[in-house]
């Protein structure tokens, strides 16, 4: 096993017949505190690994959810520095798995190698940057794979020809999307994934999770049928955004039930 394969993101997913469960909110949303609160709320209520969105300007791939989480976190005043201080107050009571997911102008413009050395030092086991393309993405990867953090690789119902192509380069673990367009809670999901998967798995042992548009335990049990786990974040976001400081409970509530459908897989 590689380096980077033994970094705390694959042992999220290699405990025997272990299916993960992957949450995401945005750093600063509402408040920093608020933030590293909410993590360990979710450590507690069984998620395996949490992503932890940067707040961008032109947040491409959200949907209006997290992009009103972009914007109340920038208007807050978060930043990159502010983004890795949260994790370093959650690493001063836990060693959850955590993923960063921004976007590729806030790395380059802190700098790629004091961006994966500040990763590295707070135990951050990887990155999701979906403005990224595959053909660009040895400008990042060098860096972060130095500073052992595996650069996801995002597979979308549009790659096609270029999954298998994606999926042997792949590490930490790959990020399938389940749905084209933007992130966002959907009501059904009508993708192919078993056979996007399936050709993934031809190619690599590196564990697959399905995201985009799954909010219910329903949803949750079903991709991680199909998968090595699930990935939430927009429905998070939403009590977030509606609970603001007092979302804790509820928070905590609705990750427990999505854990314990994805363990049902």
């Amino acid at each position: 096993m590689s380096k980077l394969q033994d970094n705390q993101i694959g042992k999220v997913f290699q405990t025997s017949n272990h299916k993960a469960f992957i949450a995401f909110l945005t750093a600063g949303d509402p408040t920093p505190d608020c933030t590293v609160k909410y993590i360990l709320e979710m450590e507690r209520a069984g998620a395996d690994l949490i992503e932890i969105g940067i707040p961008f300007s032109d947040p491409t791939a959200e949907g209006v959810v997290i992009q009103d989480a972009n914007i109340r976190a920038l208007q807050g005043g978060m930043t990159t520095d502010g983004a890795f201080d949260i994790v370093r107050q959650v690493r001063e009571r836990s060693q959850i798995a955590l993923a960063f997911m921004t976007y590729a102008n806030p790395v380059f413009h802190y700098g790629c190698e004091r961006f994966f050395a500040r990763c590295e030092e707070l135990c951050v086991g990887a990155i999701i940057v979906p403005d990224l393309p595959y053909e660009e993405k040895q400008e990042m990867e060098g860096a972060a794979r130095a500073h052992n953090v595996a650069l996801v690789s995002m597979i979308a119902p549009t790659s096609r020809e270029r999954i298998q192509m994606i999926a042997r380069e792949a590490s930490g673990f790959i990020y399938v999307v389940s749905s084209m367009g933007v992130t966002g809670v959907r009501s059904e999901i009508s993708t192919d994934l078993e056979s996007m998967v399936e050709s993934i798995r031809q190619v690599t042992d590196v564990p697959c999770a399905i995201g985009f548009g799954i909010s219910t335990p329903k949803q949750a049990r079903h991709m991680a049928q199909v998968s090595d786990g699930a990935i939430v974040g927009s429905a998070i976001v939403k009590i977030i955004a509606q609970d603001g400081e007092q979302a804790g409970p509820a928070i905590y509530e609705y990750v427990k039930s999505m854990k314990e459908a994805v363990s049902q897989a």
